[in-house]
């Protein structure tokens, strides 16, 4: 994902870019300066002197501990400007409870649910089957399906601060919004490859989507969107759309929230699908959302190719 948005990126013409990482790791981005750094105090004073001289600084960091927002604070602090979310959007995106009340008090679906603080038992009373989530995860870390009461009694005390909400039927989607000062513009919507063990790994995405949930998946993400705190660069929204000619993407929970289309979670940062909706796009993707986000105009078009790519950002064309 890191090296596909920066090749982008560094083919549109008069944008260069840098990329500061970890010295123990390789990038392999085209015509990219990379700053590799070793110590904490080394990868503070790069972060520090990069953000306040670019132009732009990407963030892609987890939202786990805080992280994602933290070195936002960072950039915002330096004098920098972020190509994406600004804080308020990435403080309530980060937190998972916080998001769905925020949602539900304007209108926008999402499961029925409640916080649990750490070290408490989920409730015996909560409408079974549920999902349990670490309020700040991401990448399905820490999700776990909780089919009835029995098995909430036998998972114990909560390791973290989570949120627990109804487990919804349906196909789980994504939608990558680009937002910028004059618009919102979807890009197609894909299906998520999740794992049927109850712990719903994300195994990567598949387009196109079938075009009557595809409408839907767009006009949800939209209104989700349209909800929060002066949305910028790319914020992906998950969904769980209803579909009464598939079955649930885990087939072992037999009841859940009554049929209908849910936000499940707001991502305010890119997205694995980046790598899937590049491929797609008969043009540059990130130089659409760099437009977007500034307030300008941008063309975009997608071929109808299938394909699907891996968790690893792997595309295959099927």
């Amino acid at each position: 994902m890191v090296e596909a948005i920066a090749t982008d990126l560094a083919a549109i013409n008069d944008v260069s870019v840098t990329l500061m990482c970890d010295q123990r790791f390789s990038i392999h981005a085209v015509r990219c300066q990379i700053e590799p750094v070793s110590t904490h105090d080394e990868s503070v004073a790069v972060f520090e002197q990069l953000a306040s001289d670019a132009d732009y600084t990407l963030m892609i960091a987890p939202e786990s501990g805080g992280g994602l927002l933290s070195s936002c604070r960072r950039v915002e602090m330096w004098g920098g400007r972020l190509l994406g979310p600004g804080l308020p959007l990435v403080e309530l995106c980060s937190d998972k409870q916080a998001t769905a009340e925020y949602l539900a008090a304007a209108g926008v679906p999402v499961p029925q649910g409640m916080a649990v603080e750490t070290g408490k038992t989920l409730p015996a009373d909560f409408p079974y089957p549920a999902v349990i989530k670490p309020r700040d995860g991401c990448g399905s870390q820490g999700v776990r399906l909780i089919a009835s009461a029995v098995v909430a009694a036998a998972f114990g005390p909560v390791p973290w601060p989570a949120r627990l909400e109804s487990f919804c039927h349906g196909v789980a989607a994504s939608v990558a919004v680009m937002c910028g000062p004059r618009e919102l513009r979807a890009l197609p919507p894909c299906r998520q490859r999740l794992s049927d063990d109850g712990r719903f790994q994300y195994l990567g995405g598949a387009l196109p989507l079938r075009p009557e949930l595809a409408e839907r998946a767009v006009d949800l993400a939209i209104r989700a969107v349209e909800t929060l705190p002066e949305p910028r660069g790319y914020v992906g929204v998950d969904l769980v759309l209803h579909d009464p000619r598939g079955q649930s993407h885990f087939a072992g929970a037999k009841l859940g929230q009554s049929p209908a289309d849910f936000v499940i979670e707001i991502n305010p940062r890119l997205t694995t699908s980046y790598v899937g909706l590049r491929a797609a796009c008969r043009g540059n993707l990130a130089e659409a959302m760099l437009r977007i986000a500034a307030g300008e105009p941008a063309e975009l078009s997608f071929r109808d190719e299938p394909l699907q790519f891996d968790a690893d950002g792997t595309v295959h064309f099927t």
